[in-house]
């Protein structure tokens, strides 16, 4: 009996050793097959290690009192001691604010306009409209962020800028400077974004509804229903996986609002509600001539940390409620 097992058991090894063995074949032979795919992903993935992974072998100084003449290994290790540096700074809660408020704006005030968008174009029915529509807001997404702040600088200043000239027309007095203003910084900041990207986020909502089968609308139309029932009933659960998807990822990046246009639009002024968390990393280790770069790489990791966690309870949430998630 014991001979039988020990027989069985190393059948059942032989036979798990083959299906590693055949999977494997199988992947050289679909290498093989497409070995033009496998090209093209060879680009994207020397991108993703030189620029995501091999940067990782300077996160140690976060944990060092770096300087350039000891180097990344000859530093003293100090363990936490920069971040809870940061933690007790006396802006570390104001970057905190400002970053949360600028990234909880976008999500829940412009999140839902591309999905909104989208259902819109899907239901149009004139071919012409719906083409300018969809055109007319994808093209500001090619406006980089400098000739977009440019944009901004120019059309509201207070006294020869569009906004300036309309105001003094109508009341007789010159405005504000609405991009020197701290409680105006959120508001432009948010919606200028908005107007930018809306059309180009639309884009891939609209492709989750050319999914849809036309036949499921057709048999609507029949039994009476009108056309926003159709888009309550037909389009909208059909788009609900990758709404939840997106809506993942960009909670994943909550803490990483952008640094760009952020700084551009950074003044002395606005400066109480402006100044976020990736600004300051790069006042800190760039700017201010110190070069303190182990506290601001501490900073940069703890927005990297929240980030990760963030992610990964959001996805572990809507796995849990809708089935669908990233992993």
């Amino acid at each position: 009996m014991e001979h039988e097992h020990m027989e069985a058991g190393k059948v059942k090894k032989e036979s798990a050793w083959t299906r590693q063995i055949n999977i494997y074949k199988g992947y050289k032979r679909d290498m093989i097959a497409n070995w033009e795919l496998y090209v093209f992903l060879l680009v994207p993935t020397v991108w993703l290690l030189v620029f995501r992974y091999m940067p990782m072998y300077g996160v140690q100084i976060a944990f060092k009192d770096y300087t350039i003449e000891l180097g990344i290994w000859g530093s003293p290790w100090i363990g936490l001691g920069q971040f809870t540096r940061f933690f007790n700074s006396p802006i570390f809660w104001r970057l905190i604010r400002n970053t949360l408020v600028l990234s909880l704006y976008n999500l829940f005030a412009v999140f839902p306009i591309p999905i909104i968008l989208a259902l819109a174009l899907h239901s149009a029915r004139f071919y012409p409209y719906k083409k300018f529509v969809q055109m007319s807001t994808y093209l500001p997404y090619f406006i980089s962020e400098i000739v977009l702040v440019g944009m901004l600088l120019v059309a509201l200043h207070p006294r020869v800028g569009f906004y300036g000239v309309v105001y003094n027309q109508i009341t007789g007095n010159y405005p504000r400077d609405l991009m020197s203003s701290a409680s105006a910084f959120p508001h432009l900041f948010v919606w200028s974004g908005a107007w930018q990207t809306i059309g180009f986020n639309s884009i891939i909502f609209l492709a989750a509804l050319s999914a849809v089968d036309p036949e499921l609308h057709e048999a609507a139309v029949v039994d009476g229903a009108t056309r926003f029932q159709r888009i309550k009933n037909i389009d909208i659960p059909a788009i609900i996986p990758t709404v939840i998807i997106l809506l993942i990822l960009r909670v994943g990046h909550i803490m990483s609002i952008g640094f760009e246009k952020a700084f551009l639009m950074q003044n002395d002024l606005n400066r109480m509600t402006s100044e976020i968390i990736s600004t300051y990393v790069y006042q800190i280790g760039l700017v201010t001539g110190v070069g303190n770069f182990s506290f601001a790489a501490a900073i940069g990791f703890f927005d990297s940390i929240i980030n990760l966690i963030l992610l990964v309870l959001v996805n572990e949430i809507a796995r849990k409620v809708s089935d669908t998630s990233l992993w």
